[in-house]
């Protein structure tokens, strides 16, 4: 069998947590468990999160 190269970077691991924030916190959100205020401020600042570990590099890539 060949050995499959697994990355241990953590910014690998950022991109897949933070989109499924952006979705607990909008369903959160929508069930009115969270603020519509908080909703509105963290989604935009998961964003970013993301925008910034993508143009991040590292040496696996």
């Amino acid at each position: 069998m060949e050995d499959k190269k697994v990355c241990k970077c953590t910014h690998h691991k950022i991109v897949p947590a933070c989109i499924a924030l952006i979705g607990l916190v909008i369903l959160l959100g929508g069930m009115n468990i969270l603020t519509p205020g908080f909703v509105s401020f963290i989604w935009p600042l998961l964003l970013i999160v993301i925008g910034v570990t993508k143009m991040v590099k590292c040496k696996c890539c």
